[in-house]
């Protein structure tokens, strides 16, 4: 008999990056949350019979119920819509926020990292971000460009323009830190070395051999950097400096349960703790697939 074994095509690595990946309950429970989150977020208002803008005087300030699971607002809204709108908006916000930074921050860190006259003067301009005061540069951005972006793009896509090039501007500096770190012992591996010496082009070789190399921690970093953009914007929208009053987000949701606080606690909970809910899930996927992604831990 023949040994079948032999004849098996190789193995997909994303495979054992999936079997190592299950193993970290956390990851899982987390997947699964964030999932469910997105579901609720993008899906459920095609079934939602209520509109998150749709205004019922007669029936303000209403308990839970069957019709409203969490209740209406002082002007008849629904809350359970305006909380699946405010998530399209606060995640939607978090990934275009998530995939500028880390893209900047890639990119700064390989061309520091591989090119070793401009590396002193990237990461001093990386040190200078971040010694800034974030939330207070935020802030004086929001107040210098809000009424020019919103003029030239409209009020709700002016913002969102805003808001996402402020967090991006401001999250690029520890991808780019991390991703240095290991371009530099990449370029001194053998495989490199050996590329080089047979003169391959450093555009090629960077995309070749040196990105592929930092996909782990370049992933790790865009899960944790989702889950600081929704922070990031939901603080913003709190302090009346995001999205305007009649355009929901879950931090605009909480400011406006603000007031109502002791009467009505469930209005700045709810979006309170659907914020800490995909902040928890995307940080334990990220811890998941740091060590799905890392070779020296796979396969134990």
């Amino acid at each position: 008999m023949t040994d079948t074994t032999a004849f098996r095509p190789p193995r997909n690595q994303w495979w054992d990056v999936w079997d190592q990946f299950k193993t970290h309950r956390g990851a899982l429970v987390g997947s699964v949350v964030f999932i469910a989150i997105l579901l609720f977020c993008f899906v459920g208002p095609m079934l939602w019979p209520y509109d998150a803008t749709y205004i019922d005087i007669r029936s303000r300030n209403q308990g839970f119920s069957l019709a409203h699971p969490f209740g209406t607002d002082q002007l008849g809204r629904d809350i359970f819509a305006r909380m699946m709108i405010g998530g399209q908006v606060s995640l939607a916000v978090g990934v275009v926020a998530m995939v500028l930074s880390v893209f900047i921050g890639t990119a700064i860190g390989v061309i520091a990292g591989y090119f070793r006259r401009v590396d002193g003067a990237l990461m001093r301009l990386t040190d200078l971000f971040l010694a800034l005061p974030l939330l207070p540069l935020l802030l004086v951005m929001s107040m210098l460009y809000r009424q020019k972006l919103t003029s030239w793009f409209g009020v709700e896509a002016g913002m969102f323009l805003l808001i996402v090039s402020a967090i991006a501007i401001t999250s690029w500096m520890r991808t780019a830190r991390v991703v240095r770190g290991d371009v530099l012992a990449l370029k001194e591996r053998e495989y490199v070395l050996a590329a080089r010496s047979i003169g391959t082009p450093a555009r090629r070789l960077i995309i070749r051999h040196i990105l592929p190399n930092v996909l782990s921690p370049v992933m790790v970093s865009a899960t944790l950097m989702l889950a600081t953009a929704i922070i990031t914007e939901s603080a913003l929208s709190f302090l009346g400096l995001g999205f305007p009053p009649d355009f929901p987000t879950w931090g605009r949701l909480v400011a406006d349960g603000v007031d109502y606080l002791q009467q009505y606690p469930s209005r700045s909970m709810l979006p309170g703790v659907f914020i800490s809910l995909v902040v928890l899930s995307v940080n334990y996927i990220g811890d998941g697939l740091r060590d799905a992604l890392d070779p020296r831990i796979r396969g134990r």
